[in-house]
């Protein structure tokens, strides 16, 4: 198993390289560059030609490439025009925020994912099993971000439950009100997110939950007299889950890839709210930093969903 594994990392090596060319010649069409927003009335073109001669800017694209590559090898990302900082340090300083609230974010989403998937599944086309079903095709069709400013409006606004913007409030004091705090600030929007993305688990579980009812081995468990709550508990409970085990990878990566949309509403200052102020702003270097931390982390997501699917189940095995 381990040099298969072994084997998957470095198959993952050319598509890192194929990627990172990528993302680099989509970040060098974009219109203008990171010194546009530098010229002010007291800004001479000629700063602004120095700066850009000292950048690269008119080297061509694969010296300009092979130079961002071998920094980035060094743990050099290059430095943030728009908050004068190392992407590597600004990256840092974000991602705690992006985790923690992703974090709770998949706690929620298993916890009402599951039980909606099992009941929908055990209790097949009846009342509940539609209710559901419509709620994720509701869940599913909605904008999420037209779900989120609603929420906003109606929790933190109208009825002011929760706060609407940051990760905590700059009058706390004593650890154990930092910690209240900040989950006070995760709490509305991880909730949100959890709604909107149960849908595919929800689904993905109903369907193993009927396919395994209607198993031989369940049969003959019924045929040989077993409690109905027995066989669902021993048989279809534990062979249903084990297939979500696979998504849990692909929803670690959620964890970084962090999402724009939340964090833009909520304003966040975690690395979607980064990445967006940076597309706005046309901070190349942490564009492309954190576009390809986002594509790294979905390959590592893939690689750790086949990994706890054969770890899970003796059947399955990675080839």
């Amino acid at each position: 198993m381990w040099k298969i594994i072994l084997r998957r990392v470095l198959l993952m090596i050319p598509e890192l390289v194929l990627l990172s060319i990528v993302i680099f010649l989509i970040a060098k069409l974009m219109p203008g560059d990171p010194f546009t927003g530098m010229i002010t009335p007291q800004t001479s073109p000629a700063q602004i030609e120095a700066l850009r001669v000292k950048a690269g800017v008119y080297d061509p694209w694969y010296l300009q490439y092979w130079h961002w590559i071998v920094r980035m090898v060094h743990g050099d990302l290059g430095m943030s025009y728009q908050f004068k900082t190392p992407v590597g340090s600004l990256i840092l300083s974000r991602m705690g925020n992006t985790i923690w609230l992703h974090l709770l974010t998949l706690i929620l989403s298993y916890s009402l994912a599951i039980p909606l998937g099992l009941i929908a599944g055990r209790y097949e086309n009846s009342r509940l099993d539609k209710g559901i079903m419509i709620y994720t095709f509701v869940a599913y069709a909605i904008p999420s971000f037209v779900f989120y400013l609603l929420g906003v409006w109606l929790f933190g606004y109208k009825l002011r439950w929760f706060p609407t913007s940051g990760s905590v409030s700059v009058d706390v004091t004593g650890t154990l009100g930092y910690v209240l705090s900040r989950l006070d600030h995760m709490i509305l929007p991880a909730c949100l997110m959890a709604v909107l993305s149960v849908t595919a688990v929800v689904q993905y579980l109903r369907s193993e939950v009927i396919d395994n009812k209607n198993q031989d081995y369940v049969k003959t468990a019924r045929a040989k007299g077993v409690p109905e709550k027995t066989i669902f508990t021993h048989h279809i409970f534990r062979n249903s889950l084990l297939p979500i085990a696979a998504f849990l990878g692909y929803s670690i990566t959620g964890l970084l890839g962090g999402s724009i949309f939340i964090e833009q509403i909520f304003n966040y200052p975690g690395m979607g709210l980064l990445f967006m102020n940076s597309i706005l702003n046309r901070d190349y270097s942490v564009i492309t930093a954190l576009v390809l931390l986002y594509g790294t982390m979905t390959l590592i997501g893939s690689l750790l969903s086949d990994i706890i699917l054969s770890l899970v189940d003796p059947r399955v095995r990675i080839e």
